[in-house]
């Protein structure tokens, strides 16, 4: 059995070195990115870390072993010297568990498809939604076809594409006058908002205004102060539920009010409490959950956990350009049934603002797999 470990800038590119030293027949252990740090501390760009066996034996079932057995074994156990362990067990061990791990994930793929779905893998797309889009486009081909690493990128992408043809993408339809935005503070909320106000007041000739409660930020307050003097529109300041009632009275007269809510740490529950209480005082809106997808995958369904007793009605992806993995994206919309109304890919106003499709979630995510 040999193991090796490869260092590569990208999915295919480290699969391509293992292809051509290991084989076909190589399985693999193990994938991840890796940052490693240049002269002077800086990074250098992120790299995929795999760990790749040849021709692994199957692991045996353990045998059954009678209680005085055992006890023979354990005392063997504890008169060994176990306090220096060399690097070569080391390693077998670690290789070991590595097997144990993977073997019923990839054993059974075919070196192409092993690639496709470690690349699915590397994309945060969770392990059941990457075997299942595997395992249905290993349907799609006979027994006998083997079909190229890039035939099988492509389908993964129209398989990624079918399956989101369900998936409500719609930003605003302008039936409602208030619009809130919720989301943990980094993700972008303000120029966001921006953003769908100056679409709006511009492209789709609609009398805006703004609505701030997000007071807790001197600095995202005089922020959207700008937007509202460059888009001449209208702002509120907002300090409590009675200053939210007076601004939405007093800005009656538009067709959309943008509202901004605090951004703080979501792990709050008393933020969580108060945003429901600011919502229940006008149940008639639209909620928009802004989500960065700079953050770790489980740390999209984290935030989503938190804010979901809110009547979200859609997600905003942003900060797409920021990021090579934006898998995270599927988990979210997959699990918990919610619509996509934009994805943002830059900080221009209004430029940077996508209304997405299913092609083109599909494509953002395997776009990197086609690279050489």
């Amino acid at each position: 059995m040999k193991v090796k470990k490869y260092t590569a800038g990208s999915m295919p590119e480290a699969m391509k070195q293992i292809r051509k030293e290991l084989g076909a027949e190589a399985v693999i252990l193990q994938s991840r990115q890796v940052n490693k740090r240049k002269f002077l501390g800086l990074f250098k760009k992120p790299q995929i870390e795999v760990v790749a066996v040849k021709d692994p034996q199957p692991i045996a079932p353990k045998k059954q072993v009678s209680p005085k057995q055992e006890m023979r074994i354990k005392e063997r156990k504890d008169n060994t010297n176990t306090d220096v362990v060399s690097p070569e067990l080391q390693e077998l061990r670690q290789v070991k568990k590595l097997l144990h791990q993977s073997a019923i994930h990839t054993l059974t793929y075919p070196f192409d498809y092993q690639s496709a779905y470690h690349y699915l893998l590397e994309q945060e797309v969770n392990q059941p939604l990457a075997k299942s889009l595997i395992e249905s486009v290993m349907g799609k081909y006979s027994a006998k076809s083997q079909p190229t690493y890039q035939e099988i990128v492509k389908k993964v992408e129209e398989e990624i594409t079918q399956r989101l043809q369900a998936v409500p993408f719609q930003g605003l339809t302008y039936n409602q006058k208030l619009v809130y935005f919720v989301g943990p503070t980094g993700v972008g909320k303000t120029t966001t908002i921006a953003k769908l106000a100056a679409e709006s007041k511009l492209k789709d000739g609609k009398n805006v205004a703004f609505i701030t409660a997000d007071t807790y930020r001197i600095a995202a307050v005089e922020q959207l102060k700008t937007y509202a003097d460059i888009l001449s529109v209208p702002i509120e300041v907002v300090y409590s539920n009675d200053d939210m009632v007076k601004a939405i009275h007093k800005l009656s007269t538009y067709d959309t009010i943008f509202i901004d809510t605090a951004g703080r740490n979501f792990r709050e529950d008393a933020y969580i409490k108060q945003l429901q209480e600011d919502v229940l005082i006008n149940k008639e809106a639209t909620m928009f959950l802004v989500l960065s997808l700079t953050a770790k995958s489980q740390d999209l369904l984290n935030i989503y956990d938190q804010f979901e007793p809110l009547p979200i009605s859609r997600v905003i992806f942003t900060k797409i350009d920021e990021t090579r993995q934006v898998g995270g994206m599927l988990n979210i919309i997959f699990k918990k049934s919610i619509g996509v109304g934009y994805i943002t890919n830059g900080q221009d106003v209004p430029d940077d603002l996508v209304h997405p499709t299913p092609e083109f979630l599909s494509s953002s995510i395997m776009e990197h797999a086609y690279e050489n």
